[in-house]
């Protein structure tokens, strides 16, 4: 029988950083990587293509660190 998978609507999910990343906020997960018991997400800007990195994916659960969606801040 297999595992259940841990974030399985990961990749195409957009996110908004609550502090500007390489100058942008909005990104979205093209990319998933499991090593071990962690998960790694590929996160792109959604303006610039060029500006990508990978971050934990318990990371974007942190709401001081980001929002689920694209979400316009003050």
């Amino acid at each position: 029988m297999q595992r259940k998978q841990k974030y399985p609507h990961l990749v195409g999910s957009k996110w908004t950083a609550q502090k500007q990343v390489d100058g942008w906020r909005h990104f979205q997960v093209v990319n998933r990587q499991n090593q071990g018991q962690w998960v790694f997400a590929e996160v792109v800007a959604a303006c610039d293509p060029a500006v990508r990195f990978w971050v934990n994916a318990k990371q974007l659960k942190d709401r001081a660190l980001w929002q689920a969606g694209w979400q316009s801040l003050q």
